[in-house]
């Protein structure tokens, strides 16, 4: 055995691993029942048992380093899971919305059974999203399966949903805020016929048509020369 393993195994070492542990665990439960911004640190540090004053500055440097492991616990799971779907989606070489809705839902509603912080999860990344001001940024790292995934719904959707409304945006969000408020309540002894119907709305809403009364405003809008909104997911 090396002297690195002998550290890496020694008491001390799964101490630290331990109480790194029990502080996302605790902020897991608070930034879903308090929100991200509303739960202090220091009850954050009480919850998981911590004396020690400077032991989650120490891990996590401060309340973004701590956000960042709390995502990092559970966004590798879910990119997988996006990553194997949307090959298949690809290998078939079939053309079908609600297949890449699928792909959107899916590895995010695995998380309704996922014990380890799962539920969560799931409300916290609803909040991050869903502020006025979303955090995108935050929850759509380098390398997140988001992108592959807009790729390859973009050529299914009218050209004014992607460049103007943002709908695949939309559907992020929408996704995410029914599945969060499916995690805050009891657990359910099934979610598959829930998480079939979101599958089934998102397909919808990723569909929906460009009325010809949106059209006509967005003209108006155009010949104003008022700015158009950006995806934060670009």
């Amino acid at each position: 055995m090396t002297a690195h393993e002998t550290q890496a195994t020694s008491p001390r070492s799964r101490k630290a691993v331990d109480t790194r542990g029990t502080l996302i665990r605790a902020a897991e439960q608070l930034f879903a029942a308090k929100g991200v911004d509303g739960a202090s640190l220091n009850e954050i540090k009480r919850a998981a048992g911590q004396r020690n004053a400077t032991a989650l500055q120490y891990h996590f440097g401060d309340r973004a380093g701590l956000l960042r492991a709390v995502l990092d616990k559970h966004l590798p799971a879910v990119d997988a899971r996006r990553e194997v779907l949307l090959q298949q989606y690809e290998d078939s070489g079939a053309v079908d919305l609600r297949s890449l809705a699928a792909a959107l839902v899916l590895p995010v509603a695995a998380k309704l059974a996922d014990p380890d912080g799962g539920r969560e999860f799931l409300q916290i990344v609803a909040e991050l999203l869903n502020r006025p001001e979303p955090l995108v940024e935050v929850v759509v790292t380098k390398g997140s399966s988001i992108y592959p995934w807009r790729r390859l719904v973009q050529p299914l959707l009218a050209a004014e949903s992607t460049t103007v409304f943002h709908s695949r945006f939309t559907a992020m969000r929408f996704s995410h805020a029914e599945l969060a408020a499916r995690a805050a309540a009891r657990p359910r002894r099934d979610d598959r016929l829930f998480t079939s119907r979101l599958i089934d709305l998102v397909t919808a809403l990723l569909a929906a048509p460009v009325s010809e009364q949106t059209a006509r405003l967005l003209h108006e809008r155009g010949r104003k020369g008022r700015p158009q909104p950006q995806d934060p997911t670009r």
